[in-house]
């Protein structure tokens, strides 16, 4: 059987974090997993691209905006699941089993790993622990908690939306409840949240949501966003 995981990563000047997060996914190509990894670039003029070609991974160049870029490189992945991940979010070394059971057991729906910041302190353990508690309850993860679908359901749910911000709230939605948190961990980068101040943070993160529920238009809150 061919390696059944396409890994698909949006980025944006992401030499500084992609070396580790590419480096976390080589227990699955160790075993066979990996069909294929995908870079979905959006214009990086610092190391990016050059990291990705050693890494061996199939670059797709386009226009900036996660959602875009997430919709890019799903159309060129050619594996019968599709692993999205960020730039900056590492996965646990025991990824890979959790996926392989997912595939065997619940093929049929998604998959978000539990949240885990990298940084120390309560805020972190506090910020994350209500992000997983949101992912189980709400059926509602982030983008920075890695998402794990087959094709056929990713085709089902309509792909990623070509928007800038909250598209990953917008997938979850399209999935209509099919997606379960495996049993291990995504560490993702914590720099937004120690610039900002871990409450002053949280605190945006659910206006913006709240405002997207609401309708807002999702190119002015990715520039609101991204002011800060």
């Amino acid at each position: 059987m061919s390696a059944p995981f396409s890994i698909v990563i949006p980025t944006l000047n992401a030499a500084e974090g992609l070396p580790a997060t590419v480096n976390a996914l080589l227990p699955g190509l160790e075993v066979g997993m990996i069909h294929e990894l995908i870079v979905s670039d959006g214009g990086s003029t610092d190391a990016t691209l050059d990291i990705a070609a050693q890494a061996g991974a199939v670059v797709v160049v386009g226009a900036k905006g996660r959602g875009g870029q997430l919709r890019r490189g799903a159309a060129a992945a050619q594996g019968e699941w599709l692993l999205f991940l960020h730039a900056d979010t590492q996965l646990a070394p025991d990824w890979v089993g959790a996926a392989a059971v997912h595939r065997a057991e619940h093929p049929n729906l998604a998959a978000a790993f539990r949240l885990k910041f990298r940084a120390t302190g309560l805020a972190p353990r506090i910020v994350a622990g209500w992000a997983n508690l949101r992912s189980s309850a709400l059926n509602l993860p982030y983008g920075d908690q890695g998402l794990l679908m087959s094709r056929a359901l990713y085709d089902y749910s309509g792909g990623y939306p070509e928007q800038p911000l909250m598209e990953d709230v917008a997938m979850a939605r399209a999935l209509k409840g099919r997606i379960r948190l495996l049993d291990t961990y995504a560490a993702t980068g914590a720099e937004r949240y120690a610039k900002n101040g871990w409450v002053r943070q949280s605190l945006r993160n659910f206006g913006t949501l709240t405002r997207y529920s609401f309708g807002a238009d999702p190119e002015q809150l990715s520039k609101r966003y991204h002011k800060g």
